[in-house]
This record gives structure tokens, sequence and C-alpha cells, in this order.
């Protein structure tokens, strides 16, 4: 067996296997050898400890200044309470000892002038930052000629959490690095020779051992462009399988549905939106599948743009779905698109146009009848459009001639389920996936590397503009104003939204995704407000006494969310309190007012999404994002950034900044089964252009990588070499 895929456990213990499985997913020496430090230190280098933030999982190097054991008052044991300093700053570190003899343990293992490396969550008592039980690892004195050796080398700081720390992780891979055989290499040697590069066995060691800090960095920047060319290759190699397609080419007809439709528009389309009209129409008159990527800002039309495309499709004798991530946004496209096409979406209907087709919305909800006639529509092409959320998916779902395939919001899908629908076409079918905000060019290199991408970067003319603020949610004189401001916009005809992170009652499992809880100063966390918890206040708050205030959540039948959501755009309904489900597609152009409960519970990204959906008529939008964060805390940074602009590009940035580690490549929506380590995709701008010109030019050269073997297994890695179909944003 190949030592990279040797199980875990035969190299470092059963105990070690099960903990960095849990935390990290590793199963493979393989994995555990890609598990690279996130940082070095030095034993002449002090953490700066005044940088800290709060709620941070930290591992901090310093020096004991003080020891202090206390007995506790109210029940038997000691507090232990050790003071460290890097020489500008000093942290607290707590622990609570049972018995005298535990205490005692603490001050012989943390005598003054103890250095070590302290790791644990960050948190506030008494106005001081502290780190409570957190666990430690004592350095060796260097005395002798061995430690005085340690002492000068980097000491590796590994990602960690709950049950494994750094030096268990460092404790684990030393003595596999020792013993490693050689690897093969994923970049070709003259590519390696040429960029200077280390080989990788050393850089394999050097990464994990380095002897200097320049040895890890030189270690670490061969391990990075590996990462951005084997990514690049694995795309490359995708769009050039994709590129030997044969799809049928939908020719646009000049006297078709599109002709008719765009006579109709009450409106010009904007530059951006007939130059990207145009860019479809030669890619679905082609002989291979368009794969194109479709992205805008919040509100720029890309609907209307996906509508046209499809329009085009059908006057070639095709079909088109639209594959939605949510039931309400896939009865809001169906409801608009309806609208917008009038009399030309009912073919054979008393009333239709001479030139009509059918539009069929097939969902999870809908009674036997209703949804047997839409299958019928479907598998029969007298529905040329089809809008749906998942259920599109499923086996009996039939088309009669599928040419075109639309994935709204597509962070929202894996690939194995856009596959899933892309399958159903006799022939492969063209595909446009449209993202729900702006993504920076290297993130659509990075994910949607094997596709085309298009840009709206212009908002439709009439669009008023949003003034977003934050809101300290625990000061009570703040939320009157909040609530007497949506009462203020009610009085002048128009309506609000208020968003919630859950919806209450029993749905732990809709904390997925959300960011972390901010902490009270005890520690102490409560869970995200939640619509079910909050609805009643709202309607006995003083300043909204007397306003139709109604809720809306995923978990109300269909019926019920269907008429709410109705109601609150004709606008019987003043305050509608919601989930996320309007985060995208709700068109209520009356709504001016957005006030998003525990804001920084969502990301930027989501905020932007959902701040889109106020100031879509004449009247100027308000959001106020509410949060019991602190100042000086990452998550009001995040808010901050969002009241500063309404730039979605330059907020797509500063999300990415923030995000955790391999967040970019999600593996259900990307079909990667690893994320990214040591590349970032906004710092390693220029690499990542270079990785992918050194990639183009092994691809174009050897398509199926017969001559770089080992190229060709990292991919097989990355992707899983059964699942490389899978490898397409679409």
């Amino acid at each position: 067996m190949n030592e990279l895929d040797v199980p875990v456990g035969r190299r470092v213990g059963a105990k070690a296997a099960t903990a960095l499985e849990k935390q990290f997913g590793i199963r493979t020496v393989g994995q555990l050898l890609r598990h690279y430090p996130r940082r070095y230190v030095e034993r002449g280098e002090r953490t700066d400890l005044s940088s800290l933030r709060l709620d941070e999982h930290v591992t901090v190097l310093a020096e004991v200044l003080e020891v202090r054991v206390h007995s506790m008052k109210s029940r038997p044991g000691a507090r232990v309470q050790v003071r460290i300093g890097d020489g500008r700053g000093t942290l607290d570190l707590v622990f609570f000892a049972a018995k005298k003899w535990s205490a005692q343990k603490f001050e012989r293992e943390l005598a003054v002038g103890t250095v070590g490396l302290f790791s644990g969550r960050v948190g506030l008592y008494q106005s001081r930052r502290q780190l409570a039980h957190p666990v430690f690892d004592v350095l060796p004195d260097a005395d002798e000629d061995a430690a005085q050796a340690l002492a000068e080398k980097p000491i590796p700081i590994y990602p960690a959490g709950a049950g494994i720390q750094s030096w268990q992780v460092r404790n684990a891979i030393s003595p596999i690095v020792t013993t490693l055989p050689p690897l093969p290499d994923p970049l070709p040697d003259e590519l390696r020779a040429r960029r200077g590069l280390l080989g990788i066995d050393e850089a394999i060691r050097a990464v994990h051992d380095p002897a200097t800090i320049e040895d890890a960095m030189a270690a670490r920047a061969r391990l990075t462009f590996e990462e951005a060319f084997v990514l690049q290759s694995a795309l490359l190699r995708r769009r050039a399988a994709l590129a030997e397609l044969a799809a049928t080419p939908r020719l646009a007809r000049p006297d078709g549905l599109l002709a008719r439709f765009d006579e109709r528009l009450p409106f010009e389309l904007t530059r951006g939106q007939r130059a990207v009209g145009e860019q479809l129409t030669t890619d679905l008159a082609g002989a291979s599948p368009m794969h194109r990527l479709l992205q805008g800002e919040v509100g720029s039309g890309k609907t209307l743009v996906a509508l046209r495309a499809m329009l085009t499709v059908v006057d070639a004798g095709g079909q088109a779905a639209l594959l939605a991530p949510t039931e309400v946004l896939a009865v809001q496209h169906n409801r608009s698109i309806t609208t917008m096409l009038g009399d030309l979406a009912e073919a054979g209907m008393l009333g239709g146009g001479d030139v009509a087709t059918r539009v069929a919305l097939l969902t999870g909800s809908q009674p036997a009848a209703v949804r047997r006639r839409m299958l019928l529509q479907a598998a029969s092409g007298e529905a040329a459009i089809v809008i749906g959320t998942h259920a599109l998916l499923q086996e009996h779902v039939q088309f009669a001639d599928l040419g075109l395939v639309v994935v709204d919001e597509q962070h929202r899908f894996g690939v194995e389920q856009r596959d899933a629908l892309r399958a159903k076409g006799s022939v492969p079918p063209h595909l446009l996936v449209m993202t729900a905000t702006p993504i920076p060019r290297t993130v659509a290199m990075t994910v949607f590397g094997d596709l085309e991408t298009s840009t709206l970067e212009e908002l439709p003319p009439g669009r008023s503009p949003v003034v977003t603020h934050v809101v300290p949610g625990d000061n009570p004189a703040w939320m009157s104003r909040t609530w007497q401001r949506v009462r203020e916009e009610v009085d002048a005809g128009r309506q609000a939204f208020v968003v919630c992170p859950r919806i209450g009652g029993d749905d732990a499992s809709a904390d997925d995704g959300l960011e972390p809880t901010v902490p009270d100063e005890d520690g102490l966390r409560r869970p995200p407000l939640a619509v079910l918890d909050v609805i009643d206040g709202l309607r006995a708050e003083p300043a909204l006494i007397g306003l139709r205030v109604e809720l809306l959540h995923g978990r109300l039948p269909v019926e019920e969310r269907e008429a709410t959501m109705a109601a609150f755009t004709a606008g019987e309904v003043d305050v509608l309190v919601a989930t996320t489900v309007v985060e995208v597609g709700v068109d209520v152009p009356n709504a001016t007012t957005m006030v998003v409960l525990d804001a920084d519970r969502f990301g930027i990204s989501q905020l932007h999404q959902l701040r889109g959906r106020i100031g879509r008529g004449q009247a100027a939008g308000l959001a106020l994002l509410v949060t019991e964060a602190s100042p000086d805390s990452p998550a009001r940074e995040r808010l901050d950034a969002v009241a500063s602009t309404t730039d979605g590009f330059a907020l797509s940035r500063i999300d990415l900044e923030q995000r955790r580690e391999g967040d970019v490549l999600g593996a259900a929506q990307s079909g990667f089964r690893s994320s990214l380590r040591l590349l970032r995709v906004l710092r390693d701008e220029e690499l990542i252009v270079q990785a992918r010109q050194e990639a183009a030019a092994v691809v174009d050269a050897d398509p199926h990588l017969s001559d770089h073997a080992a190229l060709a297994a990292a991919i097989d890695e990355l992707v899983g070499g059964d699942r490389e179909d899978y490898l397409e944003r679409g």
C-alpha cells in the first residue's frame, strides 16, 4: 500500500487517530501530511497578546509572570489564577481545581518564568481578557545542547480544536515525517526547476519540521503553488472534456416568443443586459453545450437575462428548466415569470397569445393532482419552461427536449444534484449558473474555472439607494427608536421586513451555517433569536400596535406561505417577520425597511442579499442591523463593512478575507473532496493566474495526463477519481 493511503491509526495510535478524524476528517497518512501548520513561532518571539479578539480560539507562546491560588468560598477546591505576558501585553489564565493537590500541580507546572504554549478560547472577565482552563504545553529549558537546538527551531502551530491541541498534532506528524519514503511529485520537473520550487519530499519535511523560518516559508510557497496548479489542472481538464460534448444548437428566431416578449418590455434593457444576452445567444447557437456563470450585483436583472435565454431555447423547439433552492423562491420565480410573460405563458388557454407556451411549477408540497398535471406538461413538452426545487431532480420527472438548465443561487446545490438535472436531457443541455451576489475574479477562476463568466455590473434605472445602520441591540433607547422608524415608514404607506436567524421551537439544525454566537461577559451564550420567539413581542411593541404583523418561515404549510407572501405583496401586511426565506427572489417594491435581528449571525454576502429585498421601488430603503456584538469584535467589523458600502464586489472581497479556511471550496457545492489549505484566492491572485497559465500548457499538450501520472493522481485525490464527472459548477 502507498504510504499516503495508510490509515493514520497505524502510525499515530487509535486515540490520536480518533481525535484527528473527529476534528478534521483526517483518515490517512496523506491527509495528515497535508494538515499544514497555520503559522510558526520562535523561542525569542512572543504573541501580541494585546491583539487577541474575543471568542477566538488561540494558541499563544508566552511566559508565566504570576501565579496565585485562591480558596473557593462557596464550594471545596481552589481557583488558580495565572498571568502570562509577551513583553507587550498580558493575558489571564484561570484554572479550577477540585482538590488541593490539583492546585499545587498547576503551581509546579506553571512556575514564574516558565515559557509555554497556551491554547483556549478568549473570554472576558471583569473587563480583562482571559483563557478559562486552557490546555498548555511547557517548552523545555534551553540549557543542554539538544534543548538549545530545539529552542532555535521554529515551532509549528497547527489548526486545532476541542479534543486535540496543536502540539498533539505536531507529535503525531513528527515521526511520520522523519521516516517518510520518497513521494510522487505532481509538479513537472521542468516547471519546478524554472520556478525555483522545492521538490515534494523536501517541502513536506520543511513545512512540518523547518530548521529555520526561511525553510518553512520556502516550503509553503511550493505547496501553495502546487495547490493552485493541481486545482487549475483539474478545472481545465474538465473544461476540455465538456468542449468535446455535442449539444443541440438553439438558434434564435426573429419572430418568436423572445421577439414578442422584448416588444412588450416597459423599459429598456441595460447595456450590460444586452451584452450578456448577446453572449448567451452565441453560446446557445453552438454545437457544444454552453457552460456559463452569470453573476451580478443584487437587483441587476439576472432573472430577466435568464428568462430571455430560456425563451431563445423555447423558440428553437426546446425546453428550459429553472432550479431554485427553496420553495418560496421557486413560487416567486413562477409568479414573476408568468407575470412578465402575460398571455405568452397561456398557450392553449382562453386569451392566450398566438405565439405562446406554458410555464409549469414543480415543488415537493404540491397536491398529487396538481403535481401529476405539471409532470405531464413537462414530459409532453406542453410546458416549455419548468420551474422547481429539488423536486425537479426526482427520477420520474421527465422532459420532452431539455435544452437549457438554469441554476439559481448555485451555492445552495451540490454538484451531484445539478448533474442529475442535466442528465434529464437526451443530449447534454446548455447550462447557465446564476450567483446571488458578485464574486471576485479569482474566485470565479478557482471555483468556477470550467465555466465562462458573464457579469452584470449596473443596476436598472429607477432603483432607490439603501442606507444601512448598525444598531446596538442591548441599548433600549436605540431599539425603541428602531421600531419607531418602522412605524414611520408604515404610516407613510410603506412596508417592512423583520428578519431572524431561526424559526424557533425544535429547529436546532437551523443553526447550521450561522456565524458563532456572541458570548455574554460571563461567557454564556444565548441561542440566536427566532421568529416564533419574537412575533408576540413585536405585536405588543408600543410603536407597532395596530399594525398588521405576520409570520413567514419554511415550516409553514405551503398554502399559508403563499397566502402570506401574496398578502404582503398586495400591501395587506405591514410588517413581515421572517427567516431568510426572503433572502432571494422576493420582489415587493413597496417594502422600504428591513430590521435584521442578531445580524452578527449572518455572513456579509447574506446580509447584502437580504438588503437587496428593499429599495426596489421609488422610495429609499433603510436597513437596520441589530447586534449585541462588542465594537471591537470580528462580528461587529463584519456589520460595519456592510453598513459602509452597497458595492457587492467590495463586500465579497471582505467576506472572503474573513472566511475560515476552505470555505471557498465547499465539498458538496464544488465536487472537491478537499478544501483550500494554503491557497487564498484574494492574497494569491497573481499566483492563481500564473498557475492557470502553467496548467493550461500542460493540459493542452497532454489532455489525458498520460505523461503526468503524479498530477493525475493528485487531481483524483482532489476530485475523487470516480466522481470527476461532477467537477462542473452545474
